[in-house]
């Protein structure tokens, strides 16, 4: 999970090399390059629908990207960001995995206090500035405003027609979001079929309100893809999510990715990792092949 220690192995990471930071992946996405450094993701925008949308909670509209082919009807598939937001480079994994054949809408966990961008262009994180920001924000992502915002987004999917409302959807989630994923879950197992998590955090702990006391509640297979360092500092909460899918009979895959560092995955991460990314990429679709 995001802590001191995760941003220093971050920091220690991006001196000795790293990735690109956010500021570059823009640039990058901007000039039309993108796929050229990284061609997993240059895509052939005329294949897709792209839209802005707001959605509708009852907590206010939430602005979210939906994507989807052109031509069909697909399984729904909702993408919640890291705890920096809805950007860019979630776009970018969303529109890769609509052409996969979903339905998918990323959307911006922190819609109730702000649009757009959650930090501003010249904040970067982790910073004492960056955190000033997002931590007021992320107080609000409760349980209850997770299963509402995700009954919502739901309901917004149904009502699209490239949507196939019939099939079970799925939920992804990365740090901060992984535990989201698993309280929609559980409060919608009709509606859910599948989720994962990638580097999240606190998933499993000894406290009364630990997601993974929510499992049992849920009908969804999962991925839980953890870091390298998370898994070192947290190394009870493996074998403490294997036990609960076992006692719900529910199948997971839950595994540690080696040589990663929270936040692995995104590509604009200054420790994003291409080689574990991709394994868990190509997981995730096998994931949702079958469960969807």
């Amino acid at each position: 999970m995001c802590d001191n220690s995760t941003e220093q192995d971050i920091q220690t990471f991006a001196s000795n090399g790293g990735q690109l930071n956010r500021r570059q992946f823009n640039q990058l996405l901007t000039l039309g390059t993108l796929g050229a450094v990284m061609p997993q993701f240059a895509l052939a925008d005329t294949t897709l629908i792209n839209r802005e949308v707001a959605v509708s909670t009852p907590d206010g509209k939430a602005d979210c990207l939906f994507t989807c082919p052109k031509t069909g009807t697909h399984p729904a598939v909702i993408i919640w960001p890291d705890i920096k937001g809805r950007r860019a480079a979630f776009d970018i994994m969303g529109q890769r995995l609509a052409a996969q054949g979903y339905a998918v809408l990323v959307v911006n966990p922190f819609y109730r206090d702000i649009s757009g961008a959650a930090l501003p262009e010249q904040v970067q994180f982790p910073s004492p500035k960056a955190w000033e920001i997002l931590s007021p924000m992320r107080a609000k992502l409760t349980q209850e405003a997770v299963v509402s915002d995700a009954s919502a987004f739901f309901a917004f999917m149904d009502a699209q027609g490239e949507v196939d409302s019939s099939r079970q959807g799925a939920l992804m989630g990365y740090c901060m979001s992984g535990s989201f994923t698993m309280f929609a879950a559980a409060a919608l197992p009709k509606r859910v079929g599948a989720i994962a998590s990638f580097h999240g955090g606190g998933l499993a702990t000894d406290k009364p309100d630990s997601p993974h006391l929510t499992i049992a509640q849920s009908d969804a297979l999962a991925l839980h893809a953890i870091a390298g360092n998370d898994n070192e500092r947290s190394p009870q909460m493996h074998p403490m999510l294997v036990k609960a899918y076992q006692q719900a009979g529910l199948t997971a895959r839950i595994e540690v990715y080696p040589g990663t560092l929270h936040g692995w995955t995104p590509p604009d991460s200054k420790v994003y990792n291409e080689q574990q990314a991709e394994l868990a990429w190509q997981r995730t679709l096998a994931l949702f092949k079958q469960a969807l």
